[in-house]
């Protein structure tokens, strides 16, 4: 390739990823040009460095903040550019037993609307790889809001998690008798510890159909959001080290400051006190 041919094939780039004609880039000064993409630059960085977005969507929302009007493509073109795409490292490790013969119940939210926080809770379990040895996390979400409501992360896969991150639930938010538990059929979930625990505060128990991933759905979205955000892009110095950082993120960013596009980008927490303030209910 000639430096005339490298030239134009820059020239090209540059145009597309601010967004201007290729007769523009030859009438302004060309550094008014860099001063633009580097602006545009310096900011997405500081939005992925400071506020834990990765993704090249919710980066282009959070550059609106800042006046910038740029689209997505061209947003995911510099990203792309700058190497500020996160790799997913991908591994599946099944944490559900379904050999068991405790006891199983339906499915009591397939065809439920949702139009309140605390009608549907949601729990599952997912595999954490450390750099030395592995840890299992259990979260539970308040399915309108999407909000954590109770967790556990232990380097043992049984039912004493659950239960520490159901007991969080349950003291986190007003019990009352329309609540519904809904989890997977393993045996962490069916255990008479634990299922003894939601039927002593009231709580309707259903459970999806046996390898069925899209009853749990909102659960599973939560962990491809913190895998990416925040589990793949840290290297843990230890299982404590872990845990204090993963509580972190929950308590300190997801619930409170990271935009969700299924509530109408907001915040859990303040997707919740709207809906208070909507409807003048105090808030539990």
């Amino acid at each position: 390739m000639t430096t005339e041919q490298y030239d134009n094939i820059s020239q090209q780039r540059v145009c597309k990823m601010i967004d201007i004609p290729r007769s523009t880039y030859y009438y302004t000064p060309i550094t008014n040009i860099k001063v633009k993409y580097e602006k545009l630059l310096n900011t997405i960085e500081y939005i992925i460095f400071n506020t834990r977005i990765y993704g090249y969507r919710r980066v282009t929302e959070e550059l609106r903040k800042y006046g910038f009007r740029d689209n997505r493509k061209r947003v995911l073109i510099i990203m792309r550019e700058n190497k500020l795409i996160v790799k997913k490292k991908r591994r599946y490790v099944n944490t559900t037993n379904y050999n068991h013969s405790l006891s199983l119940y339906p499915n009591l939210i397939k065809y439920k609307s949702i139009t309140a926080p605390n009608q549907v809770w949601a729990s599952d379990i997912t595999y954490i790889p450390l750099s030395q040895g592995a840890a299992y996390f259990c979260v539970i979400l308040d399915v309108f809001s999407r909000k954590v409501i109770g967790y556990c992360l232990s380097k043992s896969i049984d039912t004493n998690m659950t239960i520490i991150a159901l007991r969080k639930a349950l003291s986190t938010r007003k019990i009352t008798k329309d609540i519904i538990h809904h989890s997977d059929r393993g045996i962490q979930y069916a255990s008479n510890a634990y299922t003894d625990l939601l039927k002593k505060n009231n709580i309707a128990i259903s459970m999806s159909a046996k390898g069925n991933p899209y009853d749990n759905a909102m659960v599973e979205s939560f962990f491809k959001t913190l895998k990416q955000e925040e589990i793949y892009v840290n290297e843990y110095k230890s299982f404590d080290d872990e845990k204090i950082k993963i509580y972190n993120y929950i308590d300190n960013y997801y619930n409170i400051v990271r935009l969700h596009s299924s509530i109408n980008n907001k915040p859990p927490e303040i997707f919740e006190k709207n809906y208070y303030e909507t409807f003048n209910i105090s808030k539990p």
